[in-house]
């Protein structure tokens, strides 16, 4: 109750295109984002026939930019729920690069399309994102969530020939945000 009012909580919410559940797996947001993708894969053959390179921007513009969007939420999620947005990415190279349904796909992504697996590119995506706030190329609210851990500096032992020393483990580490 809130000011008299009954409440009820919907198990899902779609906020900005991103589907929010309540545990926070975003599991419903991966199948309708699969599922999606898949539609406009399996549309892609028909017209196939009349296209010669439009083929690569039609994924990019129909599969692709959807799994781009928005996929820094799947930072952590579990690999039960980007295996479907893998196979998404694996049937969209197959397309662009004519292969069979069981052919191995791996290897041409990573040497001719240039993809990385979907775990891989969530993290890339991140790492761009903290690397713009660092160097303040991000917007300022962005930028002022990531604050360095600033802790001094104990001396530095004197070092043998032998030995390299070990690095601080708290050197280019990241408060979380509150």
């Amino acid at each position: 109750m809130v000011n008299g009012s009954v409440v009820t909580l919907l198990p899902t919410v779609n906020c900005l295109g991103v589907i929010v559940d309540q545990e926070m797996l975003f599991a419903h947001h991966d199948r309708r984002l699969a599922s999606l993708c898949f539609y406009w894969l399996r549309q892609l053959p028909s017209i196939r026939r009349t296209l010669t390179t439009e083929t690569t921007i039609l994924v990019y513009a129909l599969v692709i930019s959807r799994i781009d969007y928005c996929n820094g939420v799947l930072a952590g999620a579990y690999d039960v729920h980007l295996r479907q947005l893998q196979a998404v990415l694996n049937a969209a190279g197959r397309l662009i690069v004519r292969k069979r349904k069981y052919d191995s796909i791996s290897s041409t992504m990573r040497d001719i399309l240039h993809w990385l697996p979907i775990r891989q590119w969530v993290e890339f995506k991140m790492c761009v994102l903290v690397y713009n706030c660092l160097h303040n190329i991000s917007p300022s609210y962005l930028s002022n969530m990531c604050q360095p851990v600033c802790q001094p500096q104990p001396p530095m032992p004197t070092i043998s020939c032998t030995r390299r020393p070990r690095r601080p483990s708290h050197k280019n580490s990241l408060l979380r945000p509150s």
